[in-house]
């Protein structure tokens, strides 16, 4: 059993974090990627299929290209973000899963794949969130896109389908918008 994080460690991972809109300039490494990737990758997912793939958009030119997807209110902070990652889900997620019968299901029964890669590489996304939290990176993530633009031009053979995008980078003290209320325990919980 695993001991309880610190309260400092919670506040970084979710109390005090917050979804930014504009970055310091400051660049992310290719180390910090994978330090990220090599995090997220250990969430469970179903069949630990992972079917998440990712595009880390950081050059001008790959920014360009993923300017005319964006909507016009996502537009100016992605393109000034340091980094913007695509989260997709792989809809022959399967072929890489070790076990010969789990292939077998999702051959057999196409229905499951894509809610199976859906909610999966949604699961993938927040472990993105959270180890980019851990990592000391900060993340604004967005579903105000084309999507069937964003995929003709990233993913053109169709295997792959963006599920969401964000930006990733070293928040700007102030940019995020006052914090919005939650929901009490009491309004969204029942324990049977």
């Amino acid at each position: 059993m695993g001991t309880p994080l610190h309260q400092a460690a919670l506040d970084q991972l979710f109390v005090q974090a917050r979804t930014y809109g504009k970055f310091e300039a400051t660049a992310v490494g290719d180390e910090t990627l994978q330090q990220l990737y090599e995090l997220l990758k250990w969430g469970p997912t179903a069949f630990n299929a992972q079917p998440g793939r990712y595009v880390f958009v950081r050059s001008a030119e790959a920014k360009a290209r993923l300017e005319p997807a964006l909507s016009a209110g996502n537009k100016e902070k992605t393109l000034a973000a340091p980094v913007t990652v695509i989260v997709a889900q792989d809809s022959r997620f399967f072929e890489h899963v070790a076990n010969p019968k789990i292939r077998e299901l999702f051959e057999a029964n196409p229905a499951l794949v894509d809610p199976t890669a859906f909610r999966n590489s949604s699961l993938q996304a927040a472990y993105l969130i959270v180890a980019a939290r851990a990592l000391g990176l900060d993340v604004g993530p967005m579903s105000g896109f084309n999507a069937d633009l964003l995929n003709q031009t990233f993913f053109p053979d169709g295997r792959y389908r963006v599920n969401l995008i964000a930006n990733l980078g070293y928040g700007l003290a102030g940019s995020p918008a006052p914090r919005a209320e939650r929901l009490g325990f009491e309004q969204v919980v029942e324990v049977l």
